[in-house]
């Protein structure tokens, strides 16, 4: 059966089958070809989208205004001193105005209400570029970066350390679930994600051929095809430093935890930004107050072979630009 997605807006990953999921994800291996080949692609020639920054980012900005630009399209960004939603504008007032000038609506920042409401009033297609409890656009790069790599997506083991119940841990077990993947959370029990959404999940998984496994032993990073992990403390959370470096030091991705799996093959993954090193100020600020000089991921781990961050980083262009005109509807 064809997959048709236009008009629909792209919020979380739950709303996807994982036939539109590899409808998505092909259209994005045609989207890289093109790009790498320098084959003109304004499929969305005319077209203008918005983008709703409440949230900084580097990859999802950049990431949207380039394929915007590349599909042909006019570009708008506004961060959070640059409109009215929220202080004198209601979000659904917001979402009325913008969908009468635009094609497309992104959003990024903290409420997942929020990009939910945006896509309720607008009339025009909404994408979820990072909420709480969600990072969609992030999945499909991903998915794909782990399918270039690796060949296939059933049947992968996929090991996610560190906060499993952050955004990023929610939104790789359900994207795994939906592929078929062997999903394991390797994460202190505190931070396991929800009951809710792991029973949803195990319910997809007997559908798909998926496992959902969540454990707090780090010897069951054996066998491991991919280690993903994220930052410790998340955009707004910087008072929990102290708490989470004590829950989540014996997670770190470095050599000794690679070579737990067991498998020369296994590839590293991170949405980035990472703490590896102490080139950043965040870094060198936490270096001072805790006497780290790396977090969630090792150096020497992130620079090697086995890292494939900027493949993964370079997939977010490409997997937007499916989502956009999918969702929007090809000229």
């Amino acid at each position: 059966m064809a997959v048709n997605l236009r008009g629909k807006s792209y919020l979380k990953l739950l709303d996807f089958t994982p036939a539109e999921i590899r409808y998505l994800l092909d259209l994005s291996k045609d989207f890289k070809s093109m790009k790498r080949s320098g084959v003109p692609h304004k499929y969305l020639d005319g077209k203008n989208i918005v983008l709703l920054f409440e949230k900084t980012s580097t990859r999802t900005r950049c990431s949207f205004e380039v394929a915007g630009r590349d599909l042909g399209m006019g570009v708008t960004y506004l961060d959070p001193g640059s409109s009215q939603m929220g202080k004198k504008e209601s979000i659904p007032d917001t979402a009325r105005v913008l969908g009468r000038m635009y094609d497309g609506i992104e959003y990024r920042g903290y409420s997942q209400q929020l990009v939910e409401e945006l896509a309720k009033y607008s009339g025009v297609p909404v994408w979820n570029g990072l909420t709480d409890q969600f990072h969609p656009t992030q999945m499909l790069a991903d998915l794909l970066t782990i399918e270039e790599k690796l060949g296939r997506l059933k049947g992968v083991n996929f090991t996610y350390m560190g906060d499993a119940r952050n955004n990023m841990g929610n939104s790789l077990m359900i994207g795994a679930a939906k592929m078929g993947m062997d999903f394991v959370g390797l994460a202190p029990k505190e931070l396991f994600p929800s009951k809710e959404l792991v029973d949803e999940m195990k319910e997809v998984a007997k559908t798909t051929g998926a496992t959902i496994t969540l454990t707090e032993n780090i010897d069951d990073v054996k066998g491991a095809d991919v280690i993903y992990t994220d930052v410790w403390v998340s955009m707004g959370e910087e008072d929990q430093f102290a708490e989470r470096i004590k829950l989540l030091e014996p997670y770190r991705v470095n050599a000794e935890m690679m070579a737990k799996t067991d498998n020369p093959d296994c590839i590293f993954l991170h949405c980035l930004p990472s703490f590896h090193d102490l080139e950043t100020a965040v870094g060198r600020d936490i270096h001072e107050k805790f006497g780290l000089t790396e977090m969630e991921v090792s150096d020497e781990v992130f620079r090697s072979p086995a890292s494939k961050v900027f493949d993964e980083a370079e997939n977010r262009m490409h997997t937007i630009k499916a989502v956009m005109v999918a969702t929007i509807g090809r000229q």
